[in-house]
């Protein structure tokens, strides 16, 4: 399987350790620069309020399959967490659309280091997720 980079993201953040936890703690702006000859495929992009970024989290080595999730002192499944360490290194955030110029997207809640490699941008349709009962494990009362 071969994945290629479509783009970078900066970020005011230069060290993991500045990085929000989630985007939804997060009102710092960033920008997501597409590479020119997949430019194309931003059109009628503007139209979409938030959109879904997927990146490789570039830092991260290695992985672990237990983790200690950031709102927990238990060790959890990788898979039932978003934590960074893991086997294909994939992330993902959902963040505003301020606007575009050209192959650049200005978006707020940007909760990336810099320079992190752009993998996919899809937009963020909340009537394309479930509508039934959602239930969240673990984080259940942990969270709002």
């Amino acid at each position: 399987m071969r994945v290629n980079a479509i783009g970078i993201i900066h970020s005011p953040f230069r060290y993991k350790e500045e990085t929000p936890i989630q985007p939804c703690r997060s009102t710092a702006i960033g920008k997501v620069e597409v590479f020119k000859k997949y430019q194309e495929g931003l059109e009628d992009i503007e139209g979409f309020s938030h959109v879904i970024l997927i990146y490789r989290f570039h830092m991260s080595k290695g992985y672990c399959l237990k983790v200690k999730p950031f709102l927990d002192d238990q060790l959890r499944g990788v898979f039932a967490t978003r934590a960074p360490r893991r086997p294909n290194q994939t992330g993902i955030s959902v963040v505003r659309l301020l606007k575009r110029k050209d192959n650049i997207l200005t978006v707020k809640g940007i909760d990336v280091l810099d320079g992190t490699p752009l993998i996919d941008i899809k937009p963020y349709v909340p009537d394309f997720d479930p509508d039934e009962k959602i239930t969240i494990g673990w984080l259940e009362g942990k969270i709002k």
